[in-house]
Order: C-alpha cells, then structure tokens, then sequence
C-alpha cells in the first residue's frame, strides 16, 4: 500500500457529502482494478474511490484471480486473493465499482476452484422438501423426469450392432441439460437422487451421460422415503450407478421399442393409421377380449336353493320366538342339487309335515389374520373399491404424498414411502413405531408378540423396497385433514390404516355350525322340545345346515378391514361360517324346533363380470405382467387407444380392439402370450441382478420375433373397421351411412366421403324415453372418459345423469328410475328404493 501524496475526494455515506480522504492510499482490486482507500476526516467512516492516480504508477498488479458462478447463480471468489498492494483485502462500499466486476467465466472451472454440492431429482416438489433438509452448501436442481430417450421419428435400436440404442435429448429438455451440465461443472460433486427402481437408476444414468457429469464426481443416493432421516442416512452412504439395473430397464425399453416401432406398421397398413402394439398392452388387451368372449358364449344353468325358516320352541309362547335360517344341504345322503323348479317343489312336498331336529352342534373358535400392507397392486386394488379411483388417479396422488406436504411446524414432509413396489417388507423401526402406537392407542392386548412377517403372491416379486406405508404411524389421519386435500386425506388415511391393521393382532370368532334333521316320516309331537337322539336320526333323509359367528376379540378389525371385491367375495377368503355372519340362538343337540317357513329359489349361473381397473391389475400381477411401475400406464395406454373401454367402471373391448387382437394373436403368438411375457419380466429381473447380459436375451427374443413378422407382412390379411355399416341412409345423398373412428371416438359419417361430408354423432341408445321432453336417452361419454346418460335432444334438452336409466317408471309416481347399486333401482323423483328385478308394475 502506498501513500498518495496528493488530495482525493470520495462521497461520505455517513456524513451524505463528498469529502477530502485522510490518510489516502492506493490499492487494487480483487478484480485488477486501480482505487484508493481513506477514511472521513469528520466521522472517521472508511472511504472508496475507484480510479488510478499518480502513486500508481510503477506499482505491480497483483495477479487476477477469476470468479465463477455458483449453482445458484451467484458469483463468488474462488480463492481468497490479495486486493491491495500490499496484499490487505478490501471491502467495497455497496455499489461502488460495478462496472469492474468481471463476467463469470464460460469454460469449466478447475477442480480446485470448484465447491458445493449438486443434487439432481426428477420434480421440482421432491426437489423443494430434499433441499430443506440438506442445508447449506447444497445444491437441488429437478431434472423434470426423463431427459434423454430414443428417437420418436426413427426405431433408434441398431438391430445389427448389439441393439445399439441411439439416445437423444428432446428439444424440450435441452435447455434443462444445458443448466444441468453448467451447474454440475462448477460443483466439486453431484449426488444422483433420483427414485429408487431401475426406472430411476437408468434416469441417473442418463443425467450422467447428458450433463457430462464425470464417474469421480458423481455419487448415487436412494431412499424409500423422503423423510429427514432418511434423506440424510441415503447421502452418508452413497454409491456408484448400478449398471445391472440400467440395464434391465434398457432392455425393456429397446424390448418394447422393438415390438411397437415394427408391429405398429403393420397394422398401419393392416387395418388402420393410429394403432400400436405393445408387449404388456397387447397381453392386457387379449385379456379383455377373452373375458368378453366367455361372457358372451356363456349360457346360464338354472338351479334351485331351499333355505328353511326355524325357531325355538318357548312353550310360554313368547313373542318374537328366536329364529335362524338353515340351507338344505344334503338329500339322503347325497349333496343336494335341485337343477329345476320340478326338483324343489318335490323336496318341498317330500316335507310336508315333516319334523325337525337339532343332530349336531359344532363350536370351535376361529382366527383371521389381517392383510399384509399395500403394494403397488393391492394399493391401486383397494383405492379402486373403496375410493372408485382409477388407477392413474391413484398414483397421482401417492406421488403427491410421497414427495412431500407441507406440515405445520416440519415443513415440507414425505407421508408415505416410495408408491411402486411389490414388497411387502417392512422396516423394523417403522414396525417397532406401528407397535407402541397400537399398545398405546388400542391396548397391549392388540400387539402380537413378534411383528408380522408377510410374503408377497405376486410372480417374480422383487421385494426390493419396503411396502407401501406412512413414513411415520405417529401422524394420524385426522390430524392432518386440515393440512390435506380431500383425494390426499382418503388415500393417506387407505394407507395408514391398512398399515397399522397389519402390525396388529388377528381378530378371534366364535363359530358355530348347526346341523338339522328333516323328516315326514319322524314322530315328534308337538308340545316336546327335546329328543334322545337315537339310530333314527343318524341318516335323516334332508339335512339343513346353519352357521353363524360373532367376534369375540377385535383385534386388526378395530382399524380396518378389507372391502369385498367387486365379484362378492371377501378379498380376505373367510370360511362359510363367517361369510354368513348371522348370530344363532341357543341351540343344543336333541333339540326340536319348529318350521316357520320353506323358501324355494330360482337362480342361475353367472357368466365371470368384465375386469374392472382393480381386477385386470390383479390379474396382470398374478401373472407376472408387466411391474408396478408399468399397470397404470399400460391400462391408460389401451383405453386411450380405443382398444378398450369402460362402461359403468367396467373395461370392455372395442371392435377394433377385438380385430387387433386377434390378428396378433394370430400372427405374433408370442407378443401376447401371457406365459411369453411373464417369462421377459422374468429374465429382465435376472438381468438386474446380473445373472444375464442384456444383449444375449435381446438377441434370442428378436431372431423368432423378426422371422414372425416377415411372415406376417405376407400373410396378414387387410382388414378395414373403418366403414360399419349402420342400414341408415344419407339424408343428403341417399348413400350407406357408416361408422368410423377419428380423434374423438366413433361417429356416423356418409360412405360417399370426401364428396359428402354429412356426419352426426353415435348415439348409443338405451331404449329409455327422456323424462323432460320424451326423447331418446343415450349413452355418452365427458372428456375424461366417463360415462353418462343424456337426451339425444340436446342442447335442446339438457336432461342428464350419472346413473343409467331402466325402462320400469316408479310404481308410486311414475317417475324415471335408474340404477342405485348392482341390485336396487331408485326413482329420481321421489327416491324410492326397489329391487331390480322385481319392481312392480307403475300405477
């Protein structure tokens, strides 16, 4: 520092005026710049002035040392320099010297001048509760999901070289590699937090290769659950990409690249533009045109039940007397099988007069243990009967949970751990939190006394992660209903309480299975209540059963129990006992007891119902079809394809997913083959556990594959489902009208297009009048692809409903009545209730 020997004028901050600098020296930047530093001869405050002066001349610069931008844009000094001549620092009044400061440098910093830590996610919401916990010196940055993947415009698999895949960054994301790549050259390292499946390996991996992120710098974290402890336990432990597992997910990419790229085509030229293929899709869709062949080549069996209405003697003839119903079971000795109303008006002769006695009373006690909790399927399952949530709606707001809500007092928080597993592991501190919360809340009595161990059903389960559960059991539902929207609070509600059913103790019945004698040839007067039971009684000719059970101890049922799926039966197989759940009086063996009446039924066989949602998953998931990453998409993806559609929350399939299907079955037997494709999942599985080379199982899946689909370009015949034909005719040209498929679904359009253009809309017609102005009530469908029920009149006429209108009118008002539930009906006017098939006539 050298004394400047003449007077230099600086502006004041304190004293708001320029002043004479006492004792002024000059000195130089950090930057390289010229300056000279006093003090306020009045206030004594430190005063700065840019510019060169005299003294100087013959000193020498200190070297400049540059500054580069942090990732979160600011400049900063790498190195602490000398700034004066005599190597003091200075502090630079605010604002002053600006236009010295130099531009951040364009080339990648040094590895000695580089500092922070970068994290890259995939949302910006993970992002925001990561950064929280992390703290100073980190970075997060969200990559916004996938930013590099095979060409759309091309197959992008270079079939002669290995399967070579040709990545690309879409324009779109090309901007976010650009910041990625320059965040990522000034840090000294960069954590990979991306999800913890191969989904998400293989996004990190392409964050590495896009953003030329060097191996050394970059450190792999997963964690199951976007908690704080969590969060930081995954970043104390870090690792290298695992390439097993990028693989498996690249060759299920190129797989289904494969199958789509070079199937579509042909069916482009087939059958009609627009269409695809698709390993899992086409399996799922052959699914749903099977099912709805069985439906319609069913033919119903007629058969007959007979339940007896009974009660106890009470010879002070007291008033309701107890009563229970009991089924025939067996006729002399043989189960009881009456296929015809002939049949059961003979057993009801046959016991004309007869007596009745209780043969045998059998008790035992019974346990049911509660389900294990969600897994992806289970979940989508579940949410589906309970919530009538798709399954895409499902994963949409588990993905809100799982990243993060904000909570009064903890910020931004993750409720429930990673939503796509297939495990049903939990963690011990997450069992051992679940447990203290039962005893406390429920009563000790309520806590087995080790903690449940579950296995999953499901073929080629991974268990990898842990189910699908709170992060912790202390935050009850209601607690956070406030904080919660209403589809996050039933699904974080769903998941709580399945999760705490399962670290409970099994719930305990009393069963009690009654046997009945029936006989017109027994002597029982009536005014005996009881009989010694003697060889008469052993071989009864009609034999009735009753069953019954109460809960004698709660346990898991005090929080949850599972709802029945949509076919009737419990999704937990309870015994016959239990299913009834009728509660008998006392009854002991010897007893006599009294005919109330006898109730023939007429029934028939059922076809098996359309998959719903729920079910296809299901089924998709017993079979090993696709994972759980992949069943919302794959049912969106043929739905959305007019392969399938839903009719009151059932999945039917269209004509031309019908004529897809069976041109694929027909020429590519292995493509939708359901044992075929479990068997790829299979063997991508082993090539994530690196059992198998990914390009040896490429290879000996596309040599059948591309011998098939030669042949197929030869033999597969042309088919059009463009032109159905309606019988209506074209009331601007007289010509067949048609049914054809555009962007929006089917429409009737004219056979003479281009030359006639006249078009309407599909009506699909109910057969019902509309109630507002005696039009036809059709079927149509919103945007989101839900059915509803509307005057063909409209906008003329705006009646609608939800509901699907019956032809019965209300027998009290004739109002329009429409379906309640599977088997009752319900009038829109005054809200009467009836059973489907038996409304009566309308006044």
């Amino acid at each position: 520092m050298i004394e400047v020997q003449h007077d230099v004028e600086a502006y004041c901050f304190k004293c708001k005026t320029k002043r004479i600098m006492q004792n002024p020296a000059a000195v130089f930047t950090a930057a390289g710049g010229s300056a000279t530093r006093g003090t306020c001869p009045v206030c004594g405050t430190q005063l700065f002035r840019m510019g060169a002066t005299l003294a100087h001349e013959g000193l020498t610069k200190p070297p400049v040392q540059p500054r580069i931008k942090s990732p979160n844009g600011r400049l900063k000094q790498t190195t602490k320099a000398p700034s004066t001549a005599a190597g003091a620092r200075i502090r630079r009044p605010s604002g002053a010297g600006r236009s010295a400061r130099p531009k951040a440098p364009t080339a990648p910093a040094s590895s000695s001048r580089r500092s922070g830590k970068l994290v890259i996610v995939e949302s910006p919401s993970k992002a925001k509760t990561i950064g929280k916990y992390l703290g100073r010196g980190y970075f997060v940055k969200a990559s916004v999901g996938h930013i590099r993947d095979l060409l759309k415009s091309q197959l992008s698999v270079d079939v002669e070289n290995d399967f070579a895949p040709k990545y690309r960054v879409p324009n779109d994301k090309k901007d976010v590699v650009k910041d990625l790549q320059s965040a990522a050259s000034r840090v000294a390292e960069v954590y990979l937090a991306t999800d913890p499946d191969r989904e998400g390996e293989a996004i990190a991996w392409h964050l590495m290769e896009a953003a030329q992120i060097p191996p050394e710098r970059a450190h792999r974290v997963a964690f199951d659950e976007i908690t704080q402890g969590a969060v930081l336990e995954a970043f104390a432990h870090p690792r290298a990409i695992d390439m097993k597992l990028v693989n498996a997910q690249q060759a299920r990419r190129i797989l289904d690249r494969l199958v789509g790229y070079q199937i579509s085509p042909l069916l482009w030229e087939k059958v009609r533009g627009g269409l695809s293929a698709g390993r899992v899709q086409s399996a799922a869709v052959r699914l749903v045109v099977e099912r709805e062949r069985e439906i319609e080549s069913f033919v119903p069996v007629e058969y007959w039940s007979l339940e007896a209405d009974l009660a106890k003697r009470d010879t002070r003839r007291a008033k309701p007397r107890p009563s229970f119903v009991a089924r025939l079971s067996k006729i002399r000795g043989a189960e009881a099988s009456l296929k015809n109303e002939a049949d059961a008006e003979a057993v009801v002769k046959a016991l004309d007069g007869a007596s009745y006695v209780i043969l045998k009373v059998k008790k035992s006690e019974r346990k049911r243990n509660p389900a294990a909790p969600f897994t992806t399927s289970t979940l989508q399952q579940e949410a589906s009967r309970r919530l009538g949530f798709s399954s895409k709606r499902t994963m949409a707001v588990a993905q809100q949970l799982y990243e993060g809500i904000e909570l009064d007092g903890e910020g931004t928080v993750g409720l429930i751990t990673y939503m796509r597993t297939d495990s049903t592991n939990v963690a011990k501190t997450a069992q051992d939190e679940a447990r203290g919360l039962i005893a406390e809340k429920y009563g000790a009595e309520f806590v087995p006394p080790t903690p449940p161990v579950y296995k999953t059903k499901a073929k080629s389960a991974q268990e990898a992660h842990e189910a699908i559960r709170p992060t912790s059991a202390r935050r009850e539902p209601e607690a956070l209903r406030k904080l919660l929207q209403r589809d996050q609070f039933r699904l974080y509600d769903l998941v709580w309480k399945r999760f705490i059913a399962s670290q409970m103790e099994a719930a305990i019945f009393d069963v009690t299975s009654v046997d009945v004698g029936a006989s017109a040839g027994w002597q029982v007067a009536s005014h005996i209540n009881e009989v010694a039971l003697d060889q008469r009684f052993e071989n009864p000719p009609f034999l009735f059963r009753a069953g019954g059970s109460i809960i004698k101890f709660s346990g898991f049922l005090a929080v949850y129990e599972e709802i029945q799926e949509e076919n009737g039966r419990s999704a937990t197989p309870t015994s016959d006992e239990e299913a009834i759940g009728a509660v008998l009086p006392p009854l002991s063996e010897g007893e006599v007891v009294d005919l109330l009446k006898l109730r023939p039924e007429q029934h028939f066989t059922q076809p098996p119902p359309r998959y719903s949602e729920a079910t296809l998953i299901k089924v998709l998931e017993e079979n090993g079809i696709g994972r759980p990453s992949t069943y919302a998409p794959t049912v969106s993806t043929i739905v959305s394809r007019g392969y399938v559609e839903q009719a009151e929350k059932r999945l039917r399939p269209t004509e031309i997913g019908r004529v897809v299907n069976d041109l694929l079955v027909e020429h590519f037997p292995e493509v939708v083959d359901l044992g075929f494709t479990a068997q790829m999942e299979s063997e991508l599985d082993q090539i994530a556990e690196g059992e198998k080379d990914w390009v040896p199982v490429l290879h000996d899946f596309y040599g059948p594959f591309s011998k098939s689909l030669k042949k197929a370009e030869r033999l597969m015949p042309n088919l059009s489902v463009d032109a159905e034909p309606t019988g209506e005719l074209c009331e601007v040209c007289g010509r067949p009208m048609v049914i054809k498929r555009g962007r929006f679904g089917r429409f009737i359009s004219c056979s003479g297009f281009p030359e006639c253009k006249n078009s309407k809309p599909l009506l699909n017609k109910i057969g019902v009048a509309c109630p507002k102005d005696g039009g036809e009530i059709v079927e149509r469908k919103t945007k989101r692809g839900r059915f509803f029920y509307g005057c063909a009149n409209y906008p003329a006429c705006d009646f609608a409903s939800w509901n699907r209108p019956v032809p019965q009118r209300c027998p009290k008002d004739g109002g329009l009545m429409v379906v309640a539930t599977k088997d009752k009906v319900k009038c829109t006017v005054c809200e009467s209730v009836y059973d489907r098939e038996l409304v009566p006539e309308a006044a």
